[in-house]
């Protein structure tokens, strides 16, 4: 997806996407592709080929056997869960370590994992929702990055008031952090409903619903899981959100609470 006019400035202080993940896209949207062929592709980078079958290796997933190749690993979470883990460690790596940004990916790979694992209860695409989970919070990625001296105590400042952190970074940047983090979306090629929730994620709830359905129901999910992992109450939350979709609170903790539970419990 093209970078809309007004985030085309941005471009500049983005991390240009790794050519594995461009030709990976390619081969998400070919029904055809044969599974060794994503395997061959990620093994070409050594580095990211050996930093994906780790991740896939963590209590995160909770596998019963060490896998040894990406090939193995393709096999036995599917295309799209390593494609996601993938996306996930080139973003990681795409940024210098720091102990900020180290946190924020462990919650956005967290996020996207819940995001993908629930969306077929929704009936939304797995890709699409896994993406949008990994992809929410990118812009602060940015941030942390290119503003050290600024930004990390502004996050501090405003760690549970998001309209407050909005305003700062809009005064002290020009933009906030969903303005970055969705043109990063859109210079990385991820589909217009990934860049489209990574902006409109930070607006009032109350305007989602004037939203077509699939984007709606992709920010209403993010929502819930950004509350769950925070460790909030997730019957409130599923209550309050459920106001702003035409999903019921009941469905919505339905699609969550499964995968939730089996994440929790690799976990622990």
């Amino acid at each position: 997806m093209p970078l809309p006019d007004d985030l085309r400035a941005l471009d500049a202080d983005l991390p240009a996407c790794p050519r594995t993940l461009l030709d990976l896209l390619v081969l998400l949207n070919d029904d055809n592709a044969p599974l060794e062929t994503m395997a061959e592709l990620i093994e070409r980078d050594m580095a990211l080929a050996a930093a994906v079958v780790r991740t896939v290796n963590s209590a995160m997933f909770g596998l019963l056997r060490r896998v040894e190749t990406v090939g193995e690993a393709v096999r036995y979470l599917g295309t799209t869960e390593v494609a996601a883990i993938t996306f996930s460690t080139a973003l990681r790596a795409a940024f210098p370590p720091t102990p900020q940004l180290d946190a924020l990916w462990n919650q956005a790979t967290r996020c996207g994992l819940l995001m993908g694992r629930s969306a077929p209860s929704l009936g939304l695409d797995v890709w699409r929702a896994h993406t949008a989970g990994l992809f929410a919070r990118s812009g602060q990625a940015v941030l942390l990055t290119r503003s050290q001296g600024v930004y990390p105590a502004m996050l501090a400042a405003h760690a549970d008031d998001l309209p407050g952190l909005l305003a700062a970074e809009k005064h002290a940047f020009g933009v906030n952090h969903a303005a970055y983090g969705s043109a990063l979306c859109a210079s990385w090629g991820l589909a217009g409903d990934v860049v489209k929730f990574v902006h409109n994620r930070v607006e009032p709830q109350d305007t989602w619903m004037t939203l077509p359905a699939p984007l709606r129901d992709l920010l209403v999910l993010g929502g819930l899981v950004d509350e769950l992992v925070a460790g909030e109450d997730v019957a409130v939350a599923a209550e309050r959100l459920a106001s702003n979709s035409q999903r019921s609170a009941e469905e919505l903790i339905g699609a969550l609470d499964g995968p939730w539970q089996r994440l929790a419990n690799a976990l622990n």
